[in-house]
């Protein structure tokens, strides 16, 4: 199994910033060809970061990049970034599902327009990005190349207290996860993996930034969820799949244990915890 995503070509969503950019960057390194799906192309001072911005960055780091302005919402709009991968590198190898709208807010402080929002995207935008690559990613492995797809959801882990605080984003968040657990089973006949990936710790990104008491300096960068990612990516689809990975332990299995390197403070021994990690 190559041990390089070299050649390959990888569709992330919600690339603009934060994980899913580095991930990008990660597998650039290697000399992939990105294509990069994402709102937003005009600066926002709250969220830093645009299509523009990723473009460079992966560049700069080795890859070739193809920017798709893309509400994944919008089923026209995620068969034409497809069709623009397609057209652009000849195929997809690898989806990751990456982007994801948050709002940890009990159910009477959830407006239904929030719900819709979280659910739109989590779920639906997930399951209509996986549906609209399928075919690309079965001629991916009818060729030998290796196809994965990559949630970035939680384990299923059916316990109140995940729920109580925050039903509408548990459930979009699951719902990503029931994608993996389902489509792992689906696609396993054509030689597709289908995992999820998630943080130990919470991670310092922007929208990390805009929930009220983070401390951002007791959190981990997102290149740990990059490297951990990497691992998945390059194992061999045909039989690693259906995973729910926890970032630390993926990496402490290929001998990755000083973690040091992706703390935000260097030295910090207790980190904000993620969600959903029992």
């Amino acid at each position: 199994m190559s041990t390089t995503l070299q050649g390959k070509t990888i569709l992330i969503t919600g690339a603009s910033r934060g994980i899913g950019l580095a991930i990008a960057k990660r597998a650039a390194a290697d000399g992939a060809n990105l294509v990069l799906l994402a709102k937003t192309v005009e600066p926002n001072p709250k969220l830093p970061g645009t299509l523009g911005s990723a473009v460079a960055e992966v560049e700069a780091a080795g890859g070739q990049a193809l920017a798709v302005q893309t509400d994944i919402r919008d089923d026209n709009a995620v068969a034409a970034a497809v069709a623009a991968a397609v057209d652009r590198f000849g195929g997809i190898d690898i989806l990751v599902n990456n982007a994801s709208a948050i709002s940890l807010t009990p159910t009477p402080m959830t407006p239904m327009k929030r719900f819709d929002l979280m659910f739109g995207v989590n779920v639906r935008g997930t399951f209509a990005c996986t549906q609209a690559c399928l075919p690309e990613l079965i001629k991916s492995a009818k060729a030998g190349r290796n196809p994965h797809v990559l949630n970035m959801s939680p384990p299923l882990s059916m316990k109140e207290h995940w729920f109580k605080g925050h039903v509408a984003y548990t459930m979009a968040k699951y719902g990503m996860s029931e994608c993996t657990l389902g489509n792992a089973g689906e696609f396993r006949p054509h030689g597709i993996a289908v995992n999820s990936l998630w943080p130990r710790t919470a991670i310092a990104t922007a929208a990390m930034q805009m929930i009220p008491g983070v401390d951002l300096k007791l959190c981990r960068q997102p290149e740990i969820l990059a490297d951990a990612a990497w691992f998945i990516l390059t194992s061999d689809s045909k039989t690693t799949t259906g995973n729910f990975f926890i970032d630390d332990e993926l990496l402490a299995k290929h001998g990755v244990t000083d973690l040091d390197k992706y703390a935000v403070t260097p030295g910090t021994k207790n980190f904000i915890p993620d969600f959903f990690v029992d």
